[in-house]
């Protein structure tokens, strides 16, 4: 029976355990993109803390992929020192990172890059201008920009990258229905719509070669009309399980799915809570055998463990519980198995959207009255 604390191995590279960090944006970069001290110890915190594998905060491929300000960015080779120093901060504390590899598309802050955004067809965020369509050219640039970023992800001692291909951003933009409106061969039926991302992922394998892990974030469903289903996720995983792909997150929404955002807010009440995307990730595990990552609404050690023993995911991804508590793995490898403390608030992307980094506001907010 697996165990959440066994070493396992992703494409021949060990992990100490099942707990994987799910990326996010932690808003401790530069202007510019380039790592922080902030940044490299709040991942070697992690390390420390006994995350299995560490993913990165989504770092922008291109200029006009990025997202939000002070997001981590990859695009170019003055990013190389920086993340040369994450890496080298989390393998001090005996841990393991891959970077998260990502464009926004339509989603892109166009006033910090200064380049207006592009998607799949001309869509029109709230309070944000129409994007272009991306032409062959533009789709030629953003295949080219992700095989560098992974070649320089290597380069800078990373031990594997993901794909983000989730949330809404650009590669999710042309696998959903509602983003992706073309009739030529990257729109109408899933395999078309999943065209770029086949492509992405193939120019990044042929870039680091057959031994560095690949792996890719996909939504399990957008939970949008018309938007990608769960037998659309599940047709895309065949092919990249066909191709090769070394590992699977799923997760699920967009920043236009109502109640079904990726960030849900709330509480989750107890472990028969826990736990957004099971349906999908049975269905996953029914035919693909391609290790899984599952993300959301995971919040006790009784769940993680559960899950994984019978067989639903072979790895536990959290995100927001390790904002609150960094040492989460640690507190349950030790024998204190409460569930986190999480609320699903969500202050701490307040926090970050307010340019103080991304910290647990109530929890910092306890230690201050303890001073």
């Amino acid at each position: 029976m697996p165990e959440l604390f066994e070493t396992t191995t992703i494409a021949g590279f060990s992990l100490g355990n099942r707990f994987v960090r799910s990326a996010t944006w932690e808003g401790l970069a530069t202007q510019t993109g380039e790592c922080t001290p902030k940044l490299l110890e709040m991942m070697a915190d992690l390390a420390e803390g006994r995350v299995g594998l560490i993913i990165s905060g989504h770092a922008y491929v291109s200029r006009e992929g990025q997202a939000g300000p002070w997001q981590l960015g990859v695009h170019s080779e003055d990013m190389l020192p920086g993340l040369k120093g994450m890496a080298e901060a989390v393998h001090k504390a005996r841990g393991a990172i891959f970077l998260q590899l990502a464009h926004a598309g339509n989603q892109a802050a166009t006033s910090s890059s200064g380049l207006p955004s592009i998607g799949p067809s001309p869509f029109a965020p709230p309070k944000s201008e129409t994007c272009r369509e991306t032409s062959p050219a533009d789709i030629a640039a953003v295949v080219g920009a992700f095989a560098e970023a992974a070649d320089r992800a290597k380069r800078a001692g990373f031990d594997g990258v993901q794909i983000h291909a989730a949330h809404g951003y650009l590669l999710s933009q042309f696998l959903s229905p509602y983003f992706n409106k073309r009739t030529d061969s990257y729109g109408g039926a899933i395999e078309n719509r999943s065209r770029l991302l086949i492509e992405v992922y193939k120019a990044i394998r042929h870039a680091v070669g057959e031994a560095f892990p690949v792996t890719v974030k996909l939504n399990s469903e957008d939970f949008l009309e018309p938007g990608l289903t769960q037998d659309d996720m599940l047709q895309v995983c065949v092919n990249l399980e066909a191709l090769g792909i070394d590992a699977i997150e799923l997760s699920g929404g967009t920043g236009f799915s109502g109640k079904y955002h990726p960030i849900r807010r709330g509480t989750i009440e107890g472990p028969e809570a826990e736990g957004y995307y099971l349906e999908a990730a049975r269905r996953f595990k029914a035919r693909i055998e391609t290790p899984l990552m599952l993300v959301g609404g995971i919040r006790s050690y009784e769940t993680a463990e559960k899950l994984v023993q019978e067989g639903t995911a072979d790895y536990i991804s959290l995100c927001r519980p390790l904002i609150r508590e960094p040492h989460l793995i640690e507190r349950w490898m030790e024998g204190d198995r409460r569930p986190s403390t999480c609320l699903s608030e969500n202050l701490c992307l307040r926090a970050t959207r307010m340019g103080e980094g991304l910290h647990c506001v109530v929890e910092r907010s306890l230690q201050e009255k303890e001073v």
